[in-house]
């Protein structure tokens, strides 16, 4: 198998693109060329050679004529064609390595659907020029062409074979950390998806104002919002760190807006004060935004819950 890219300046929509690649093809060799003749023979050509045909796997952008886009109209570069073709299997490739879950091919699809609004479709605009990186040049696009050899780089190497086998190295580091961030997009999506049981399982307390999780790492809030209206707070035990904790529940995932506040009267305390205003020996703290605290105790929870119920009353 041998997976062909252009070399020169990398860019993340070509990185992205290569490492899905790699994902699927551990084994292939990589070769950045403009080389027609190693372009030919390559089994997959990304961004470059001028042929969008993913039977033929060609996924070049460049060509005169091309007007690849989403349904949206976001337009297409060598990320998204990619990642069209290959992210579902992609994502079943990730899940069943990264998660021991086997995902079927429509779940498989839903989740590299969203993966593509996420992440991949930016890295596609960023590279045909019709959005910005984020404030302060620290997009995910910025931070890839950071890999790059700058000026200095290619004064010390020079323009030849050292200066190319510098910038693969640097690519392939540009491809490891693009892997990374696809990797946790799935692992968290599959852990989202697996949680869903979970979460609905879970015990209800104090007339079905309070849930108790038995795993703080479980992302219940999308959840919670959705299916339990009666839900006012959520006490979570982290395994990690031995200790319960007390949260609201936001109104929307856009705003720090809860259901209902911890009470006032803990904002901002800790230990000793916090216990003397609770009566709770062991509580640890309270966030001066009121949207979380802990205590080292379930029986602690418990009470912090009932007096923030109360406090609502």
């Amino acid at each position: 198998m041998l997976i062909v890219t252009h070399n020169g300046k990398f860019h993340a929509d070509d990185a992205w693109a290569v490492a899905v690649l790699h994902i699927l093809y551990p084994q292939a060799e990589i070769v950045r060329t403009r080389d027609q003749a190693i372009i030919d023979r390559a089994d997959l050509v990304v961004d470059v050679g001028g042929v969008w045909e993913p039977a033929s796997g060609r996924f070049d952008h460049h060509q005169k004529g091309f007007s690849g886009a989403r349904q949206s109209g976001v337009p297409y570069a060598s990320a998204g064609l990619v990642w069209r073709e290959f992210g579902g299997q992609c994502v079943r490739s990730v899940a069943l390595t990264h998660c021991g879950h086997e995902l079927s091919e429509d779940k498989a699809r839903e989740l590299a659907y969203a993966i593509d609004s996420d992440i991949v479709q930016y890295l596609d605009l960023s590279d045909v020029g019709a959005a910005k990186n984020a404030p302060g040049g620290y997009g995910l696009s910025a931070v890839i062409s950071g890999f790059n050899p700058n000026w200095l780089d290619e004064q010390r190497l020079g323009y030849g074979e050292p200066a190319e086998a510098f910038r693969l190295v640097e690519f392939r580091r540009a491809m490891a950390l693009l892997t990374d961030v696809l990797v946790n997009s799935v692992k968290y999506r599959v852990g989202a998806l697996l949680a869903v049981q979970q979460v609905r399982q879970s015990e209800a307390l104090e007339g079905g104002r309070v849930l108790f999780l038995k795993n703080s790492a479980l992302p219940w809030t999308q959840l919670v919002r959705k299916e339990m209206p009666k839900v006012l707070f959520v006490i979570s035990h982290s395994l990690g760190e031995q200790r319960y904790l007390l949260h609201t529940v936001p109104v929307s995932a856009e705003s720090f807006e809860a259901r209902a506040d911890l009470p006032a009267a803990w904002a901002g305390l800790r230990d000793a004060e916090l216990a003397a205003v609770t009566g709770v020996p062991d509580a640890i703290f309270c966030h001066n935004g009121r949207f979380i605290a802990a205590v080292k105790s379930y029986e602690g929870a418990r009470e912090m819950a009932r007096q923030a119920l109360q406090a609502l009353a």
